[in-house]
């Protein structure tokens, strides 16, 4: 047994150990949940994730907000869909569906959602972002506005703009103030007392810039526990940007009194007034004492643009998780009678390598079920399927290897020669067969994603999986093993050939 073998060996075991801890139902350590760092902070649950058919969820109805008559862009139709898919993805949802139904609705399915109402506003909100210049004037954050690019649509209609008042000498507080990321941010909020006169009526405010002009929108979280979202506008925003800001900083030495209002689809999100000049278009909206849920939402919306076509909701129809319990169920059962059946064919047909690859096919399932968790993949009924028909994919792996090693001992070949002619023999066929394997996975995904066959997309990525870790557990453990034990009781094995099932 040379090195690279017992290398090999140590690296089996320690990778089977973790993915027993991980696929362990417990309350994982904070610290390497925190390893996920591909994943939204709040999402780091290292845990099953089961999809519509199994948990339940949200379909929604989504069709077009437009005046009766007015014909639908087909193009401008597709893209909402892609937005809308964008940030449903965005939202940890994975096994989502987001298709077209005709020329004017799109169809959702949420599986697993908390929320629904937020996760609902996230995929229809226009997400119009503006930034104005109200000349002046302070607007108190929730105010609906109507700006240069059109009044706010509320239910396809034009809602009223609020009136507010602002009386001389108020001291007025904004929670999402616009600072230039060189400059100081010791505070969360920005006070400004301003002689400003009583407001009233329905005034058109310009808009300087919108959310077209982000190029880059983030969201994190400051040592106090608040939100924000750091953003990077595009080069021509940035210019238009730093001549507004330029042209209302306040002199040296002196505080800021102009504000620079972020508006929200209408809705006015803060007033923050401009301290200095923003020459590089980067800046920061702080989100006060929003929930975690909202900034990740308002960040999504912002970062994958506004919908080309306003969107309301027809339908909502809550799915019930009580028959895809049943389902789970039932899919446990059958599963695990069908390992144990062939788990006890390989052992009683093959005898001794037939337990070593009993071994590597119950490391198998747990590095499975690890990565379920870890990416994480949302289980359907069709990836149970796909997992199960993997699996059975292993058993065949083992069983060619293992017969090639018993013609190999028939003609007289040594024990050892046996099982190194029996894994070079039969590993052509392997290597076809997982190759033809994941070929047609990639052609299901393929459909799967661009038809809104969530279910077909659901087999092809288990299947896909299993079939990648099938090469590792078949060939690599499985054979580590064989050498192993031949090592360790090579001679005792050789007077009793009954062991190896010839």
């Amino acid at each position: 047994m040379n090195k690279r073998d017992v290398v090999l060996l140590i690296f089996i075991l320690l990778l089977a150990g973790l993915a027993l801890f991980i696929d362990l139902n417990i309350d994982h350590p904070t610290w390497f949940e925190n390893l996920l760092f591909w994943r939204p902070e709040k999402a780091r649950d290292i845990e099953i994730r089961y999809g519509l058919d199994l948990r339940g969820g949200l379909k929604v109805l989504l069709a077009a907000d437009l005046p009766p008559g007015q014909e639908v862009d087909p193009v401008a139709m597709e893209t909402a869909r892609r937005i809308v898919e964008d940030r449903v993805n965005s939202l940890g949802l994975t096994e989502a569906v987001v298709q077209a139904q005709g020329d004017r609705r799109i169809i959702v399915e949420l599986p697993g959602i908390e929320d629904p109402e937020l996760a609902v506003e996230t995929i229809r909100g226009t997400a119009l972002l503006e930034f104005i210049d109200t000349g002046g004037a302070f607007l108190p954050p929730g105010t609906v506005v109507t700006t240069t690019l059109g009044p706010p649509r509320i239910g396809g209609a034009v809602a009223p703009t609020a009136t507010f008042t602002v009386t001389p000498g108020a001291s007025l507080t904004t929670t999402l103030p616009l600072t230039a990321t060189t400059a100081p941010t010791g505070t969360s909020a920005m006070t400004q007392t301003s002689p400003v006169t009583a407001t009233s009526g329905s005034p058109v405010y310009r808009t300087i810039l919108t959310g077209a002009g982000l190029e880059q929108v983030g969201l994190n979280r400051t040592q106090t526990n608040q939100y924000e979202i750091p953003f990077q506008l595009k080069p021509d925003a940035a210019k238009v940007f730093a001549e507004f800001t330029a042209a209302h900083a306040p002199p040296p030495g002196q505080r800021g009194y102009y504000p620079l209002c972020i508006v929200l689809d209408k809705r006015v999100l803060s007033c923050p007034v401009i301290e200095s000049a923003i020459p590089d278009g980067r800046g920061t909206i702080r989100l006060g004492d929003a929930t975690y849920e909202e900034a990740r939402n308002l960040a999504i919306q912002l970062h994958y643009g506004a919908l080309p076509v306003p969107l309301r909701v027809e339908t909502i129809s809550t799915v019930g998780p009580t028959l895809g319990e049943i389902s789970v169920q039932r899919s446990i059962r059958a599963g695990i009678i069908g390992l144990s059946v062939v788990l006890l064919f390989m052992l009683v047909y093959y005898r001794l390598p037939g337990s070593l690859a009993d071994v590597a096919l119950i490391i198998y399932a747990l590095l499975n079920l690890a990565i379920y968790k870890l990416a994480p993949v949302t289980m359907t009924l069709p990836g149970i399927a796909g997992f199960l028909l993997s699996a059975g994919m292993a058993v065949d792996a083992n069983i060619l290897v293992f017969e090639r090693m018993k013609e190999e001992l028939r003609v007289g070949r040594s024990l050892r020669t046996a099982i190194e002619a029996g894994f070079e023999r039969a590993w052509t066929s392997i290597r076809d067969s997982q190759i033809s394997t994941l070929i047609v996975c990639a052609v299901l995904y393929f459909f799967g994603t661009n038809f809104g066959a969530s279910m077909v997309k659901g087999f092809a990525i288990t299947l896909a999986i299993g079939t990648v870790i099938n090469i590792f557990t078949a060939v690599v453990a499985t054979r580590t093993f064989i050498r192993t034990v031949f090592h360790l009781a090579g001679e005792w094995i050789r007077s009793r050939r009954w062991l190896l099932g010839v």
